[in-house]
């Protein structure tokens, strides 16, 4: 489906043939040299992977969240997962490529995801976390409206399949968005 809102877009649904794709681009958003093209890369506080081929696949299978994916010219250049949690839907898995962020892809994708999860579901508010260190993307969700709430989780350290920590400090911090 094309977005009046962004010309030029593709908005649907991922399907079981789009996980390489995605996962090269979520990888290529947060991990290793090529996502310092761009700003929100995790390189400097977790190596390894970001995610996996059987992670993307398990959201696009579960029957309560969908990956959102984004293409332009027929190129997946972003995606994002919205997870029906009840009152609320969960943002995840948002990745936008790093050749293309600072142009306004990533509000683009937000705005979109908002909306959609308030149609399909009903929900009120929008939630996520997000490391706490990521000092300059908290920001950004500030920005679109999201609000810290000081509520934190623990990082999975050990658990490789979410990255390999550079630093002890790590943890996540929920942010939450009321929905039009």
């Amino acid at each position: 489906m094309h977005s009046a809102a962004a010309p030029g877009l593709t908005f649907r649904d991922a399907t079981d043939a789009d996980v390489d794709a995605l996962v090269a681009l979520i990888e290529s958003a947060y991990r290793g040299d090529a996502s310092r093209a761009g700003w929100t890369t995790e390189a400097d506080i977790l190596e390894g992977q970001r995610t996996d081929p059987e992670g993307v696949l398990e959201v696009i299978e579960s029957a309560d969240s969908r990956l959102l994916t984004v293409e332009r010219d027929g190129r997946v250049v972003a995606c994002c997962q919205l997870e029906h949690r009840g009152d609320h839907a969960y943002f995840g898995m948002f990745a936008v490529s790093p050749t293309l962020q600072g142009e306004g892809l990533g509000k683009t994708v937000i705005a979109e995801a908002e909306r959609r999860s308030r149609a399909a579901w009903g929900v009120s508010e929008m939630h996520m976390t997000v490391i706490s260190v990521r000092e300059d993307l908290i920001a950004w969700y500030e920005r679109r409206g999201y609000r810290r709430t000081g509520r934190m989780s623990p990082f999975p350290y050990g658990d490789e399949r979410f990255g390999v920590p550079q630093r002890a400090d790590l943890q996540f911090e929920l942010l939450v968005k009321k929905l039009g």
